[in-house]
């Protein structure tokens, strides 16, 4: 089997107070700057709006379409290029509250005439409204409570209710830190967004179970050695695992941000630092949640199944 590292002693334990001290201040920033911003960038999935997904004969520059739809009256609108196979389209979202229609005509009339020998091609509309934007946004926070608790439900099962709180602190802080990276970078939260914070949860889960499985075989096998210890040897022996699965799907998602153009910029984004993340709750947030809890409550050992 490929080791990236051998025999390695780290004392990941000894730092976990200094590591709940920067997660501390990463999501506390975080919740800061979505106040002062008013509260999340929703996208037009959750406000309602209109989608308009344009091409023109010949490229256009997107500063003079951006300034075109400006001048239009809509200034909270959002312009951008996306370009394959030689063609380019340009995406206009606007948040409307009514008369999704009427926007779409004026938009495609108004760049026509500021374009007048481009001929432009509606490639397609979407529009979303209020009521369904608030709809769907009730539906994904259900969706990530709902794959919390089951995950709490299935942990407990499979290892202990402590374990179970442990990975549910993890997840959550997953979630809080990306959640308030889009806050900082003011990056619009939409459907794929929710998405890719439940693969995220998906992903951190996963890393998350296997070094709670190390840590139950050692318990058994280390008997010897104290509880912080245990988990210590246990990260130290699932380290080379850990780095090669997140740098290996580091690899993918690095290629969806730079290559996959604009419209899943931010999901590629999400899921960039979803995996970063994950990858260091797992070492930092998990197991210390499960080292701070056996100091303050010691558990017998042989009694129970770990």
């Amino acid at each position: 089997m490929l080791q990236v590292f051998r025999d390695t002693h780290y004392d990941f334990q000894g730092k976990r107070r200094g590591a709940f001290v920067i997660s501390a201040l990463v999501i506390l920033v975080g919740i800061a700057f979505t106040v002062i911003r008013g509260g999340p960038n929703y996208s037009i999935d959750f406000t309602g709006g209109l989608s308009l997904m344009l091409r023109f004969d010949t490229p256009v520059n997107e500063g003079a379409v951006r300034d075109a739809v400006y001048a239009m009256g809509y200034s909270d609108a959002e312009v951008k290029t996306i370009t394959g196979r030689g063609q380019q389209d340009v995406l206009i979202r606007i948040p409307v509250t009514a008369e999704g229609e009427e926007a779409n005509e004026q938009i495609q009339a108004g760049l026509q005439e500021q374009f007048p020998d481009n001929p432009i091609h509606v490639r397609s509309v979407e529009s979303v409204g209020p009521k369904i934007g608030h709809e769907l946004r009730n539906a994904a926070i259900l969706a990530i409570l709902a794959s919390l608790f089951f995950i709490v439900i299935y942990i407990s099962w499979r290892f202990k209710y402590r374990y179970a709180i442990a990975a549910l602190a993890a997840l959550a802080h997953d979630v809080l830190i990306v959640f308030g990276l889009f806050s900082i970078l003011n990056l619009q939260l939409s459907l794929a967004v929710i998405a890719a914070f439940l693969t995220i949860v998906g992903y951190s889960l996963n890393d998350t179970i296997v070094v709670f499985d190390r840590i139950r075989e050692n318990v058994k096998k280390l008997r010897a050695k104290k509880f912080f210890d245990q988990v210590n040897t246990s990260i130290n022996e699932t380290l080379s695992r850990t780095i090669l699965t997140s740098g290996t799907t580091l690899i993918v998602v690095l290629v969806l941000y730079f290559f996959g153009g604009p419209v899943i910029h931010d999901f590629a984004f999400a899921l960039l630092a979803g995996v970063l993340v994950g990858t260091y709750s797992s070492v930092f947030v998990a197991s210390p949640v499960l080292v701070e809890w056996n100091l303050a409550r010691p558990e017998k050992q042989g009694k129970k199944k770990f």
